[in-house]
């Protein structure tokens, strides 16, 4: 069993177009809301655990795929998933936004209410996912995982250059 067939099938357009929604977005958002950032960042006083700079754009492009893919499945199946599919766009909507809120904005706190915000539309996405599909819910998990790290990464920085 192949995790991209659905029901017996693989839809190559919508898998492309699902997977491209969230990398291209997620990368648009990156340039957006970094561009003229960097420097301070490096300024930025971080946590021992802070990883390099460049962790977070292979992270990133990773759980996007990984996400879009989910949402590629929940969208295959038959019953109506309209409800799980609203929840993955507001959680979408408010992870690219958080870029902003923190790099571009320089709103560490509310960066970090926001994120929280995030972690749970997508614990919730996740859930209705998990109902939906099996697969497309396990694979939103890194996700979870990477965002509660995140959420932890962002209270640190917001507390440490106050």
């Amino acid at each position: 069993m192949s995790v991209l067939s659905v029901n017996g099938r693989v839809d190559k357009g919508k898998l492309v177009k699902e997977i491209l929604i969230p990398v291209v977005g997620g990368m648009v958002t990156g340039m957006l809301a970094t561009r003229n950032a960097k420097e301070k960042y490096r300024k930025l006083r971080q946590p021992d655990y802070a990883p390099p700079s460049w962790v977070f754009p292979v992270m990133w492009t990773g759980l996007y795929a990984t996400m879009g893919l989910a949402n590629y499945r929940v969208s295959m199946k038959k019953e109506p998933t309209a409800a799980a599919e609203t929840l993955y766009d507001i959680q979408l909507g408010l992870n690219f936004l958080w870029s902003f809120l923190f790099f571009k904005w320089n709103l560490r706190g509310t960066a970090f209410a926001e994120i929280g915000l995030l972690l749970g539309m997508i614990t919730l996405t996740t859930y209705q996912y998990y109902q939906k599909d099996k697969i497309a819910g396990r694979l939103m998990l890194p996700y979870i995982a990477w965002v509660s790290y995140a959420l932890q990464l962002n209270y640190s920085m917001w507390k440490l250059n106050k």
